[in-house]
């Protein structure tokens, strides 16, 4: 009895292991110049593949260089819907573009035409704390009572 518990339990244990399947690297290249560019990409046996280069760029007249990328890279969600995405990364920042992106719902007729009405008219100029009229105050008088007087409200 002991045996078929022990035989129940390492078939309970082997079967709750995690299954990895190896998956092949089919193409993967890569370059690195002495000037600071790159280039790589890859394709594995899944479908996964990816690419990108990069340079180093000045970003202005007084500062650093910085890297400014672009590529994309392309594989098959677990729902069987292929997702592509292409990118630039650069003093503009991350811009990613693809069909699954979320995007933003369009403005409502509305509110645009509030917003052109408003863009119509022309801008004042908000008052600043030195333009802004100080109040005053009126000084009251007090009669003068003799010490030693009870007070009498």
């Amino acid at each position: 009895m002991s045996f078929f518990i022990v035989l129940s339990a390492l078939v309970a244990v082997s079967c709750a292991a995690p299954q990895y399947q190896e998956i092949p690297i089919v193409r993967q290249e890569q370059t690195i110049n002495p000037d600071g560019s790159y280039q790589y990409s890859y394709e594995t046996g899944n479908g996964i593949a990816a690419q990108e280069q990069g340079s180093l760029r000045s970003a202005g007249p007084n500062s650093e260089p910085a890297i400014a990328a672009q590529g994309s890279f392309s594989y098959t969600s677990l729902e069987g819907i292929p997702i592509s995405l292409s990118y630039v990364a650069d003093e503009n920042g991350f811009q990613p573009q693809g069909d699954h992106l979320p995007t933003p719902p369009p403005i409502p007729e509305a509110i645009l035409r509030a917003i052109q009405y408003i863009q119509s008219k022309p801008q004042q100029p908000e008052p600043s704390y030195q333009q802004q009229v100080q109040p005053t105050y009126q000084q009251q008088q007090f009669q003068k009572k003799p010490i030693g007087q009870a007070f009498r409200g």
